[in-house]
């Protein structure tokens, strides 16, 4: 049985987009240009996106250059990305297959909830 996703009755839905799944891409600042022109390249997936600095730490960091080393932790950039559930598995094997990088992450969670506060 498919569940219906929690909205409040007072939230406004971007129609008609009804986004379902919040993925988060976890990424080097060398792939960003590239990670963005990709995203700008699927419409027909991504609708817009958010970023964020960040800095990785941990097994999966790669730290590159001798300051990270000395830190201990990457810098990284977070890319939100609100997506359809339909297009979730699409996005991911596409980004897959045109970015094959260990230093490349991604998490997706259910939205239980999305609007905009005007």
């Amino acid at each position: 049985m498919k569940e219906e996703p929690i909205t409040p009755a007072h939230a406004k839905m971007d129609a008609p987009h009804e986004y379902g799944s919040a993925m988060t891409l976890a990424f080097p600042l060398a792939l960003e240009e590239q990670i963005i022109d990709f995203l700008l390249d699927h419409p027909q997936w991504v609708h817009g996106f958010s970023l964020i600095d960040a800095q990785g730490m941990g097994r999966g960091a790669g730290l590159k250059s001798a300051m990270e080393k000395v830190k201990g932790r990457s810098q990284r950039r977070l890319m939100n990305i609100l997506l359809r559930n339909e297009d979730v598995v699409p996005l991911v094997e596409a980004l897959r297959e045109e970015f094959r990088s260990p230093d490349m992450a991604y998490w997706v969670v259910p939205l239980l909830s999305f609007g905009r506060m005007a």
